[in-house]
Order: C-alpha cells, then sequence, then structure tokens
C-alpha cells in the first residue's frame, strides 16, 4: 500500500523536526555528563596553618600525595587563613594539632568545602583526633546547601531563553526594534519573578536583594538580546542554538553544583567568561563576601549584554538590507501579478507555513 504524496511530504517534515531533539538529547549527554558524572578535585587551594616544620611537612605531604588534586600552602597564623577564605583565595584552613581544626566557606561552594572536608577528616583520623569543622561563611537560612542560586539562576534562563522562541517566532514580522524593546520588557519581568524567588518566597538569601535584582535583569537582557538578534540568522535553529550557548555551556559551567575545581579543564575555562559563571559568582560575591571581586562577575554579564545589543544591531540592519532588496527589485508588473495570487489565496498558504513554522519553534521550546 503507498502512501500519497501529501503523507511522503508531512513524514519528511517530521523527520527533519526529529533531528532538533536528537541533537538536544546528545548536547545534553555530553554537556551534563561531562560535566558532573565523576567530579574531583584538581589545583583545589588549601592552606595548612603554621610556619614550623610540622606543618611545613604536612602541606608537602598532602601535595605530594594528591598528585595534582590539591594546591597547598602554608600560612603563618589563623587571621591569615581566614582572610584567604573570605576572599575566596583557598577552600580550606586546616590547623594542626592536639585538636585540630578545619575552617571551610560554604558560602563560596558546599561542594568544594565537602570535598576539603573529606581530605582533612582522613588526615585528623591519622592522629586520631576528632576535627572541629568553622564555616566562616555560612549560607543564608533558606539556602542551607548554597546551591539555590544556582536553582534561581535555572529559573531566569528558562524564562528568558523561551520568551526568545516567542519574540522571533510570533513576533518575527515586527520591526526589530519592536522586538528588542519587548526582549527588554521580558526580561524585566524574568528578573523581577526571580527577586520574589531569591528574597521573599524562598529566602536564599538574607541581604542584599536589589544587587541580586539588578544581575538577574543584566543576565536576562543578555540571553534575551543575543537570542533575538541571533534569530535573524538562524531561523528554527535559534531554539537548539540558544540552549546550547544558556543551558549545555552555560549551566555546567556556572560553578553552581561543582566549581571548576573539581570539573574537567573544559568547563573550567569557560567559568572565567561565561554568563552563567559571572551571576553565580557574582551573586555569592555581593550576599556573602563583601562584594570581593564583584566588579569582574559584572563586567562579564555586561559584556554579553552588549554581545547581545551588537547582536540585534547588526540582525537589524541585516532585515532592512533584505527589504531594500526585495522592494528595489519589485516593479509594477510584479506588484500587479503578486496582488493576483494574493486574490488567489496564496499568501495565505505562504501566511499559514510561517505560523505554522513559529508555533513549531515555540512548541520546541516549551517542550524543553
Amino acid at each position: 500500500m503507498s502512501t500519497g504524496p501529501r503523507t511522503d511530504s508531512a513524514l519528511r517534515h517530521v523527520l527533519g523536526h526529529l533531528l532538533t531533539p536528537l541533537l538536544m538529547c546528545i548536547g545534553m549527554g555530553l554537556a551534563y555528563l561531562g560535566a558532573f558524572h565523576a567530579p574531583a578535585p584538581h589545583d583545589l587551594r588549601v592552606d595548612v596553618v603554621g610556619s614550623g616544620p610540622t606543618a611545613q611537612v604536612l602541606a608537602q605531604t598532602l601535595h605530594d600525595e594528591g598528585a595534582g588534586a590539591l594546591d597547598v600552602r602554608t600560612v603563618a597564623d589563623r587571621a591569615t587563613a581566614v582572610t584567604s577564605l573570605r576572599e575566596q583565595g583557598s577552600f580550606g584552613a586546616y590547623i594542626p594539632g592536639e585538636k585540630p581544626e578545619l575552617i571551610v566557606a560554604s558560602g563560596s561552594s558546599d561542594t568544594s568545602a565537602m570535598a576539603v572536608e573529606k581530605v582533612f577528616t582522613k588526615v585528623a583520623a591519622a592522629q586520631d583526633a576528632p576535627l572541629k569543622v568553622t564555616d566562616v561563611t555560612p549560607v543564608a537560612s533558606g539556602d542551607p546547601t548554597g546551591q539555590g542560586v544556582f536553582f534561581l539562576l535555572v529559573a531566569l534562563s528558562i524564562g528568558a531563553y523561551a520568551s526568545v522562541a516567542v519574540i522571533g517566532g510570533a513576533g518575527a514580522a515586527l520591526p526589530m526594534k519592536t522586538r528588542a524593546l519587548l526582549a527588554a520588557a521580558m526580561s524585566l519581568v524574568v528578573s523581577l519573578i526571580g527577586a520574589l524567588f531569591a528574597g521573599p518566597v524562598f529566602h536564599l538569601v538574607d541581604q542584599g536583594l536589589g544587587g541580586v535584582w539588578a544581575m538577574s535583569w543584566l543576565y536576562a537582557a543578555g540571553i534575551l538580546l543575543v537570542g533575538v538578534g541571533l534569530h535573524t540568522f538562524l531561523r528554527r535553529w535559534t531554539t537548539l542554538g540558544v540552549m546550547v550557548l544558556f543551558v549545555m555551556l552555560n549551566f555546567t559551567s556556572s560553578g553552581g553544583i561543582y566549581r571548576p575545581e573539581l570539573q574537567p579543564g573544559f568547563f573550567g575555562a569557560l567559568h572565567a567568561f561565561w554568563n552563567g559563571a559571572g551571576f553565580v559568582e557574582g551573586v555569592r560575591s555581593h550576599v556573602r563576601f563583601g562584594g570581593h571581586e564583584l566588579g569582574g562577575h559584572v563586567l562579564v554579564l555586561t559584556l554579553w549584554f552588549l554581545a547581545g545589543a551588537a547582536l540585534v544591531a547588526a540582525a537589524g540592519a541585516v532585515e532592512a538590507r533584505r527589504n531594500r532588496a526585495s522592494e528595489a527589485g519589485g516593479n509594477a508588473e510584479v506588484a500587479a501579478r503578486e496582488k493576483a495570487r494574493i486574490t488567489e489565496g496564496i499568501e495565505k498558504g505562504t501566511e499559514r507555513e510561517t505560523e505554522r513554522e513559529s508555533e513549531e519553534e515555540m512548541e520546541e521550546a516549551v517542550a524543553v
């Protein structure tokens, strides 16, 4: 039994669109499993407090036995170690003695603090001494694991990149200036929702909510502008492209679950300049570390925002050039013929096709 031409065409259409979820599956597997499947420390900075031979020998032994897992140094006193932790210069400080103490800063990364605690619990056990753990930067009451900022990042990202599909698809006929204004408005709404989540709803932060909102807006606006600009060039592949940029590579390199010291080098390298890392580390710096190195993280978010603005400007110029070329190529005869075709309903079919593609694009984004 043979299928008709319409069935064959519909089947080809479906198979073509099934390529997108397959690529998403491959991309998500490579990104998430590559980043998270086997966290292990490498060059994890820790301090041993003391200036005598005992501290020097312990530091050297830990460095050698770690085989690259730990970057161990000695510091003169407890105050110096605490200052380093509060400036995110290290992730743990061990004070040897009859009553050994480990100082950590879980506000920087709970998983890094746990990795350090695991190492020095073994050191203390070898000395038959219980280990006292002191946390100098505890997390907020509503965020006991310190990972709430990461899940806030997820909510902001989904709100922003799903809006890209709607603005680019349903709003494709609108002028670029109007789409850019819609992107700005949506980024404001998404950031306000994020601020509500971070503050009154879940109490992820105990202070600095205004700064968290500002970084949320800058982050969401960057995603929306980049996505709206890319839509002119990628069309139906925009959803996949934005997902690669702001989910696959973004979530995995943000440091929200594991910092780069516990991840493969590729994701650690992205952490230095990707926008998700700028947001997560910026919020941590602002709320938990007194603004230390906050300027660098805000600069990362600003550069992504400016890149998005540049993409929107480039897309607007390309669309304007296309419109001028289309107008220049027309003449009275073509216009009359086009008018007749419109009368015959051909344009309606085109509009239906465009509308169907836009709906499919939005459905793909929402389904993700």
